[in-house]
């Protein structure tokens, strides 16, 4: 295997710093605290995730609408789209792609609260396992 040519050092000295300022960046970001989500006592908070996942830890009292569920649609149905509601998941993915369902089917006050940590930060809510 032959050793880089001198035209291709400089430039894999500049990715390795782009790299180096990237990761700083993101170790930044994950330590920024979550912006705080006031919840009324009429917001409802939908955890997305799988039941298993729901299980292995939750915000207490959130309701558990498993946003890849091929009942997700009908669940929502039944809520009422004119409280607030708070929505998370794991990492705020699917999150985000409940709450573009949820604006589809006529909700309005629907915040994405990320992943189940940054929601607990936010919301001030425990989390809690358990079905």
């Amino acid at each position: 295997m032959s050793t880089p040519s001198a035209a291709v050092r400089p430039f894999a000295r500049v990715i390795a710093r782009l790299a180096a300022a990237f990761a700083t960046v993101f170790a930044l970001a994950a330590c920024t605290p979550a912006e705080p989500i006031e919840v009324g006592t009429d917001t409802v908070i939908v955890d997305v995730r799988t039941p298993g996942e729901y299980a292995d830890g939750h915000l207490d009292g959130a309701l558990n609408i498993d946003v890849q569920s091929a009942t997700f649609d009908a669940a929502i149905a039944e809520l009422d789209p004119t409280v607030s509601y708070v929505v998370y998941c794991r990492s705020g993915n699917r999150s985000a792609a409940a709450i573009d369902r949820m604006e589809a089917a006529g909700f309005t006050d629907l915040v994405n609260a990320g992943g189940l940590q940054e929601a607990a930060d936010a919301t001030g809510i425990e989390i809690v396992t358990g079905p």
